[in-house]
């Protein structure tokens, strides 16, 4: 049974408490700030509850917090560790060394001149063996594994939610040989007379999973209002993509988020795994969930041709407007 926690914070006090609230966390089913405030779904996967869990969230938020996953913490935090020494280094050292295959880059976001107060590392992830080695690599690659293990596991209770048969009709695009996942570490450093971290966006691909360290920033939008995200170490969290939302047909949504930073502002470090299909993948509403003589919105494109369209428009563009059947 879902259990809710609910803090009771007057609206006006919001802004000078939220920093110390969003430092703090807690392991139950639902956090918000007050009774008239949306709360953040938490899915405890070790429950017979979860497949219909994660259905409710991702058509209420296309957002739900992990509890009881079984990645190992001690994997977690030796990468954690690994990636703060890396961007606090010098920026000279940090542009030289940058370890292969990831790509380094600064403030700027994307191709279409989005910007933040951030660094990332970033690299594709292969299902394959990958030419370069060395020891950042190898201890993402033991990172990744899991993750993308887990990423099938949710995806596979996704479809039993649905009903959906084969139960690996969304997870088998992740773990296809030729999926085009993609896996980054984003640092926000203190930036000082800077509010945005990264701004507001959905994700392209099909799920996304992000665990940060204990500092506050990451938002989501649900019903036109932005929710400050508690962080929780221990926890993962997961968002329903782009691709994701035109498989169901709208039915799950995909979320809009953005970083904000705070005046009281501590470096804050998140991974996040992209699950993204194979290039060559036809995107389009999974036949079961349309309803008799329903139509879908969207016309069918492949991976490659959305990668396309996304890397030409800004962050926060409606990226599946042009996939529209009758564009807005």
């Amino acid at each position: 049974m879902l259990h809710i926690l609910l803090t009771e914070i007057s609206v006006s006090s919001i802004r000078s408490q939220v920093s110390l609230f969003l430092t703090t966390f807690q392991a139950t089913t639902m956090v918000a700030f007050n009774d008239n405030f949306p709360c953040i779904p938490v899915v405890d996967l070790s429950q017979n509850s979860a497949s219909s869990l994660i259905v409710e969230a991702c058509e209420s938020f296309g957002f739900f917090q992990v509890k009881n996953h079984d990645i190992s913490t001690d994997i977690i935090t030796t990468l954690e560790a690994k990636a703060f020494a890396f961007f606090e280094l010098p920026q000279s050292a940090k542009e030289k060394d940058v370890p292969r295959p990831f790509c380094y880059n600064t403030n700027s976001i994307g191709r279409r001149g989005d910007t933040g107060c951030l660094e990332y590392l970033l690299t594709s992830v292969s299902n394959s063996d990958n030419i370069h080695s060395n020891d950042f690599l190898t201890l993402a690659n033991i990172y990744i594994s899991p993750i993308r293990k887990m990423a099938c596991q949710i995806l596979e209770l996704m479809a039993d939610g649905l009903k959906l048969e084969p139960r690996n009709v969304l997870s088998r695009l992740l773990s296809d040989d030729k999926s085009d996942s993609r896996f980054r570490i984003n640092y926000y450093p203190p930036c000082a007379g800077m509010e945005l971290g990264f701004g507001e966006h959905t994700d392209p691909q099909i799920i996304s999973v992000l665990r940060s360290n204990a500092a506050s920033g990451l938002q989501i939008l649900k019903d036109g209002i932005w929710i400050p995200v508690p962080p929780d170490p221990s926890s993962f969290y997961i968002n329903v993509d782009d691709c994701l939302q035109v498989m169901t047909n709208g039915r799950f949504k995909s979320v809009k988020h953005k970083v904000i930073l705070s005046e009281n502002w501590k470096q804050r470090l998140s991974m996040i795994y992209f699950g993204g299909p194979p290039l060559s993948a036809k995107i389009a509403p999974i036949s079961s969930l349309m309803k008799d003589e329903e139509e879908s919105p969207y016309k069918e494109f492949t991976w490659s041709e959305f990668t396309t369209s996304v890397a030409n428009t800004r962050l926060d563009f409606d990226r599946l407007s042009p996939f529209l059947k009758s564009p807005n």
